[in-house]
């Protein structure tokens, strides 16, 4: 499956609370990425919250723009990359 970065703006701030709901939020989330094959690996958020960088295996980056759209998440570009683990090389 091919690992794509997301890169998102958030003017306002990403508004997700650290507590119960915010949990709650998040996997809704991770429920409608599965209906596209979309699996959220993890995010990287700005320490004001208003930029994000998000890790995703996907299909395709149109199933992850589907998938955006769904949760009501912008998108402000996607590039397939692949890993490269320092410690594999010894």
């Amino acid at each position: 499956m091919p690992r794509y970065l997301v890169e998102r703006t958030f003017p306002d701030g990403l508004q997700i609370p650290i507590d119960d709901a915010g949990a709650a939020e998040c996997l809704e989330i991770v429920d409608r990425n599965a209906n596209r094959g979309v699996t959220w690996l993890q995010s990287y958020v700005q320490d004001d919250g208003s930029r994000t960088v998000c890790v995703y295996d996907a299909p395709s980056p149109e199933a992850i723009r589907a998938t955006a759209a769904a949760n009501s998440l912008p998108v402000d570009r996607i590039t397939q990359v692949r890993v490269l683990d320092p410690y594999f090389y010894r």
